[in-house]
């Protein structure tokens, strides 16, 4: 029986524009977006950033420095504010609705501190604020840990509290997915575009 259900953000509770992303970096110079930037998985100094390993001021150095003489810190959030919309308003009341059954609702994503700067007046927007309800954020730059590796996924069933299969997992990467059905929790690939509520609700049965 699932008692926690935990979601990813990217693709998930928001909407991810990666050619829009693309495109506003290549605006200001930074021509070469595209060997750090992925819709999941993040490389270079930006996977470095998801796992903790850089600050945000090493972060922006390495942006600004790879960017358009001029370029600002701005003009990089403004990028990352391209990368995504939401979460809809569907979504936040959905959210909102599962809770009120009862469900603990977590969040788990690997994700950087500059862009849940940014996403949080949104989530706020949606009535799921980031920073009072979800029962807890699992965030790969605080806890210095990836998905799909089973370490992470290991950590939030420890702090969860409950047993794997009593977990539901929702992701937007199949490699995520299977990193967690590995470690036991009940994990269900989510398609952008799809209703969050078709995808959930039959594994709630």
């Amino acid at each position: 029986m699932i008692k926690a259900i935990v979601f990813d953000m990217g693709g998930v509770l928001i909407d991810l524009w990666y050619d829009k992303c693309v495109a506003s970096y290549k605006e200001i110079g930074f021509d070469t977006i595209t060997k750090y930037l992925d819709p999941c998985h993040q490389m270079g100094f930006y996977g470095e950033l998801e796992a903790g390993t850089i600050t945000e001021e090493e972060f922006y150095d390495r942006c600004l420095s790879l960017s358009a003489p001029g370029t600002t810190r701005s003009d990089i959030d403004h990028c990352l504010k391209v990368f995504y919309t939401g979460p809809s308003e569907e979504k936040g009341a959905y959210l909102r609705e599962l809770k009120e059954r009862g469900y603990k609702i977590y969040m788990l994503s690997n994700n950087n501190p500059v862009m849940m700067r940014i996403c949080a007046e949104d989530f706020d927007k949606a009535g799921i604020s980031l920073d009072g309800f979800f029962d807890k954020l699992f965030i790969s730059c605080w806890m210095k840990l990836l998905k799909p590796g089973a370490a992470i996924f290991e950590k939030t069933i420890e702090e969860i509290g409950l047993k794997p299969e009593e977990i539901l997992f929702i992701d937007d990467s199949q490699r995520n997915v299977d990193g967690a059905n590995a470690c036991g929790i009940r994990a269900k690939l989510f398609v952008q575009g799809e209703e969050l509520r078709e995808t959930i609700e039959p594994e709630l049965k």
